[in-house]
């Protein structure tokens, strides 16, 4: 028997129980895993408080690092010994092993450890499609990205300036601009004291910005309607406020010909060639030390209950690992 985070119910961090489960053999075209490192990310409270319903009793957790230990029939690319990482579906990353589909992870260079790739495969695969894909960040572009001192936003921050944009990010404290200045956010606005709008349009001499990244939801998303330059993109890959208000779509009309769009990460990698390809443009990027990984904060694998309740009281920088 092996050990794993399970819940029964949805509600807090309570919910969640350490508890022993029986992983099995790999089936054809499956591989078993040894996980030496587990990625915490906001998605994983969202299924824990029935914001993202799944049935249950269930699994939480999207993101993990390991050893290959069993190969199932079938799968010839993956070997016992192998290190290997994923970012899946259905949640249940949260485990000391696991089996999972040969297809769901990804080999990995030698020059990423298993805690940053336990780190980045949520986040920064994110972070790569933000910049690369849904909106493709271009030299001379400055872009707006909200909560910039979390986990996807220190990379977005690192990533757009290697690009060669101006960064502007919105952050809840003077310690946190502290942090998204040292990744590269040229300008951090503490949105506690500071109107961001009004200091987005200070700084872009009142034009506005080609594109917002807003995974805040609720609480900034008419604010950063405002921030955008006509036939700007505004892009909602979360909802850490509460989910968006009904949409009326008037508002993109009036505000300027402005396009929507909320994007999720799994039709990104749908494809096996994306999610191979994606994963490498992130590999390289941080081999090269353009982007730096950030796990500011480890917690035991069975301490998952403190890591969420930091988590949603804002208390958490960059990334945060859990380890089994």
């Amino acid at each position: 028997m092996t050990k794993a985070i399970r819940y029964d119910k949805t509600g807090g961090p309570d919910v969640m129980k350490w508890v022993d489960v029986d992983v099995g053999e790999p089936g054809e075209g499956e591989v078993r895993l040894r996980q030496s490192a587990c990625g915490l990310n906001y998605i994983d409270v969202y299924f824990r408080n029935g914001l993202y319903p799944q049935p249950l009793p269930a699994g939480l957790g999207m993101e993990a690092a390991g050893e290959v230990t069993a190969v199932g029939k079938g799968v010839s690319a993956l070997k016992a010994g192998d290190r290997v990482a994923y970012v899946a579906r259905p949640p249940g990353a949260y485990a000391q092993e696991r089996v999972l589909r040969a297809d769901q992870v990804i080999k990995l260079p030698d020059a990423i450890s298993d805690e940053a790739a336990a780190s980045i495969m949520l986040q920064g695969l994110t972070a790569q499609y933000l910049l690369r894909r849904t909106y493709r960040v271009k030299a001379g572009d400055t872009i707006l990205i909200q909560a910039a001192a979390g986990g996807v936003g220190l990379l977005v921050c690192q990533w757009a300036k290697a690009l060669g944009a101006t960064v502007i990010g919105t952050v809840g404290s003077d310690e946190k601009a502290a942090i998204a200045k040292a990744h590269g956010c040229d300008h951090p606005v503490v949105y506690t004291r500071e109107d961001f709008t009004a200091r987005v349009r200070e700084i872009t001499n009142g034009a506005g910005v080609p594109v917002v990244y807003d995974s805040i939801g609720k609480d900034t998303y008419t604010k950063s309607l405002d921030c955008l330059a006509p036939l700007g993109m505004f892009v909602s890959f979360g909802n850490a406020s509460g989910p968006l208000p009904p949409i009326d779509s008037s508002e993109f009309a009036g505000r300027g010909s402005l396009f929507f769009t909320r994007p999720t990460l799994f039709t990104y990698i749908a494809k096996r060639a994306d999610y191979e390809a994606n994963a490498a443009e992130l590999f390289d990027v941080v081999a090269s030390g353009k982007v730096k990984t950030s796990i500011n904060q480890r917690y035991a694998l069975e301490d998952v209950g403190l890591a969420h309740a930091d988590l949603e009281a804002r208390k958490t920088t960059g990334s945060t690992i859990l380890i089994p």
